[in-house]
């Protein structure tokens, strides 16, 4: 079989003392707040529940707070929180509380999903150059004479146009049309990014300390000469252990590639997946709007969001799951027409044409 197989004890390797000393300093924090978690849920009382919450909250600050100094020290994690200034705060943090929600249905989970990956994409590149860019736009009104309208961009060329979408199938699939959608905007010139597709699955029967990771290579769809010197962009709206971007880098690196800069971005990213990807990884910048703080024992993200790749495409069904083709036109005709520039790479990547 054509796969390449990475466990969770390989990843454990490249933490450090330190590293694990605090990971256990944010379990510690977590398991009072799962005692909390259960007076909310459970009590028939109103100031114990009050009480709860308010234990909750100065729980919470607490886990911010040793998140804050770990992102501090390691300037490969990029925190959107921890980066820009307070008055941008609030709306990442309601952005993430409409992710989480269940009452959120898949209509509104996609509209935030794409507006997550919007302030993402500013978090990276929107200080890209003091230099400027220049639009001119023709607009609808044409009274006297057509009118054009000029606006300003930052110049993000030379960042943005050496740069391939890294897709790790399946939830990573809209999350990179957005990203390639936003890096063709803030072109001077348009770049639509090329498309490498990997087919990644974790074995779910397994425990996080067991896990294991495989890259199917049969159903991925890249050209490896073409990643060598790139800029390799990877967006996956959660990283929970960090195993499935390892996995693919390290089959990349084993095989020759070497990327010019490799960049992650995620929605939520588990702060023990978010430290094994900069310490396995060199050159690696992670840049994730909100951090969690632990993982569960089958490795799923704490508190987390759900499957964000069921709540993104719906679920396959074992017998039948849909290929890339089929998840696109899933999506519908307005979201293909939105990024009709990039369904166009993606087809021609994986028909070959």
């Amino acid at each position: 079989m054509n796969k390449v197989i990475l466990k969770a004890t390989d990843l454990d390797g490249y933490l450090t003392d330190g590293d694990k000393k605090r990971l256990d300093e944010m379990h510690g924090y977590y398991e009072k707040a799962m005692e909390h978690f259960s007076v909310i849920s459970t009590s028939n009382f109103t100031d114990k529940i009050d009480a709860s919450k308010k234990e909750l909250i100065s729980i919470y600050n607490k886990m911010g707070e040793l998140m804050q100094d770990i992102s501090n020290e390691i300037p490969a994690i990029k925190v959107y929180s921890f980066e820009t200034p307070k008055e941008s705060h609030g709306e990442a943090s309601r952005l993430i509380s409409k992710l989480r929600d269940v009452r959120t249905d898949h209509h509104e989970f996609l509209y935030y999903i794409q507006r997550a990956y919007e302030m993402l994409f500013n978090l990276a590149y929107g200080g890209a150059s003091s230099e400027k860019n220049y639009l001119i736009t023709k607009t609808p009104v044409s009274m006297p004479v057509q009118n054009y309208a000029v606006h300003k961009i930052p110049d993000a060329d030379e960042k943005i146009e050496n740069s391939v979408m890294c897709v790790m199938l399946r939830g990573a699939l809209l999350p990179s049309m957005i990203m390639s959608k936003e890096i063709q905007e803030y072109s001077s010139r348009g770049y639509v990014t090329p498309f490498a597709l990997f087919k990644i699955n974790r074995d779910d029967s397994k425990s996080e300390s067991n896990m294991e990771y495989i890259l199917d290579l049969e159903k991925s769809y890249f050209d490896i000469e073409s990643l060598n010197g790139k800029d390799l962009i990877f967006a996956d709206p959660m990283n929970a252990t960090g195993g499935s971007l390892v996995t693919i880098v390290k089959y990349l690196l084993d095989n020759g590639v070497k990327p010019k800069s490799i960049s992650f971005f995620n929605v939520i990213s588990a702060l023990k997946g978010t430290i094994r990807i900069v310490r396995a990884l060199e050159d690696v910048t992670v840049y994730t709007l909100w951090m969690d703080p632990v993982l569960n024992e089958k490795a799923y993200i704490m508190p987390g969001l759900g499957d964000a790749g069921d709540r993104l495409n719906g679920e396959d069904s074992e017998e039948y799951p849909r290929n890339i083709i089929q998840l696109i036109a899933d999506y519908g005709a307005g979201i293909s027409q939105l990024y009709r520039s990039q369904v166009r790479k993606i087809e021609e990547t994986v028909l070959g044409e």
